[in-house]
């Protein structure tokens, strides 16, 4: 993205359709090269759907909560497609760290508890236009949830572990900075961008954590959630 912000060479093919048709290409050597699964890749479509069914309402007319400037054919309404997979990218990495590093959990909550949990965060995403945003309560109910929960990850021989709430805000964190660097190379542009760029408000890392713990929880319906016992790791299916 930042590369064809300063050169693009191709024409009759707009940038950000070429953007969309390199992402299929990636996507599709992903799985062709083993590095992400059939099984991961139906999560990875469910959350790209999720997302491009949020862009679309984010980006109408009637909430303009940002914009993409450039013309594209590949899309819908005022979203060009290839905004899907900037979502569906985090899932692929969740997925991916997931079974490198063997992720295992301590004090994990029920599964029914994170989907309700989860659920409350999307519909949020759109509610708060109209009613009260959720936000900081959603955040509270999260780390009410989740303030036990330590992750264990193995590198080379030997697994370490941090909080996962703590794992959770470095991700959105770094999200962030990539979001500065997309709205520098004009992929997308908030209302306060539209007469020169600026640096994305830090409040925006709220909707990168929750957006960042949707994505998370879709993972892990298809990802083992193995809880750390006493020398072994146990399903949490039960849990």
């Amino acid at each position: 993205m930042l590369v064809t912000r300063i050169w693009y060479p191709i024409e009759g093919l707009h940038r950000y359709d070429f953007i969309f048709l390199a992402a299929i290409v990636f996507q599709v050597f992903l799985l062709l090269a083993r590095l992400e699964t059939l099984r991961e890749s139906v999560v990875i479509i469910v959350f790209h759907l999720v997302a491009t069914v949020m862009e679309l309402f984010k980006t109408s007319d009637a909430i303009a909560s940002w914009v993409y400037p450039e013309d594209y054919i590949f899309g819908i309404g005022n979203v060009p497609l290839f905004t899907g997979f900037m979502y569906s990218a985090v899932g692929s990495y969740l997925a991916r760290v997931w079974r490198i590093f063997e992720f295992e959990y301590s004090h994990y909550p029920s599964r029914v508890a994170t989907i309700v949990l989860v659920a409350l965060i999307y519909v949020n995403f759109f509610s708060h236009h109209f009613i009260w945003d959720l936000r900081w309560v959603l955040v509270g109910v999260t780390v009410l949830l989740f303030y036990r929960t330590q992750i264990f990850f193995r590198v080379v021989r030997r697994h370490r572990s941090m909080p996962l709430l703590l794992g959770w805000f470095l991700v959105a964190l770094f999200i962030w900075f990539a979001e500065n660097i997309a709205t520098y190379a004009n992929i997308w542009i908030y209302p306060n961008q539209s007469t020169g760029w600026q640096m994305v408000s830090v409040a925006k890392l709220s909707s990168w954590y929750l957006l960042m713990l949707l994505s998370f929880v879709l993972v892990s319906l298809v990802s083992s959630v193995r809880i750390r016992g006493e020398g072994k790791a146990v399903s949490a299916a039960v849990a």
